[in-house]
């Protein structure tokens, strides 16, 4: 949650719509995989973006393999620390409770997302799962960035499958 709803201040030579464009690149590399397209980037205060992820649990043969986990790895292997402060996660699709975990471990100032999950969303749909009064770290959210698009991808994907 955003205290007072402010929003945040998206890095220097970014928009969240920008940074949310980046993530649904990110989408699309999982769709052409035949994953789920979803797609996250993680961004440092100074506008450097430090992470990138798309699903690929079906390709890599792991569950946890979503776009969020693959993005915070990323940003921690370069970093060299688990601990991301400062960094804010856009990613297409509203995190699961997995996902939600790591944000919270990492450290993350943030996370923007595009489209609510109203099935498995632990956010703000199914649960305010990063608002959980016991958690040892607090990371202010927000949705609806792009949200017409994030949606779009995940309708279309799973529109051809059917």
């Amino acid at each position: 949650m955003i205290p007072d709803r402010i929003i945040p201040t998206p890095p220097p030579g970014w928009t969240w719509k920008n940074l949310m464009a980046e993530a649904l690149a990110e989408a699309g590399k999982a769709r052409e995989l035949g994953e789920v397209p979803i797609g996250a980037v993680l961004v440092e205060a100074d506008g450097t973006i430090i992470g990138r992820g798309h699903n690929q649990p079906v390709s890599s043969h792991n569950p946890a393999a979503h776009a969020e986990i693959m993005a915070i790895c990323a940003a921690a292997s370069r970093k060299q620390n688990y601990r991301l402060n400062g960094a804010v996660l856009l990613v297409t699709l509203e995190p699961c409770l997995m996902c939600a975990g790591a944000i919270v471990h990492a450290r993350l100032d943030g996370v923007v997302y595009g489209a609510k999950d109203p099935k498995a969303g632990v956010v703000e749909s199914r649960l305010d799962g990063l608002d959980l009064n016991f958690h040892n770290h607090r990371v202010w959210h927000m949705g609806g960035i792009l949200e017409a698009e994030c949606a779009a991808i995940l309708d279309d994907f799973f529109r051809e499958r059917r």
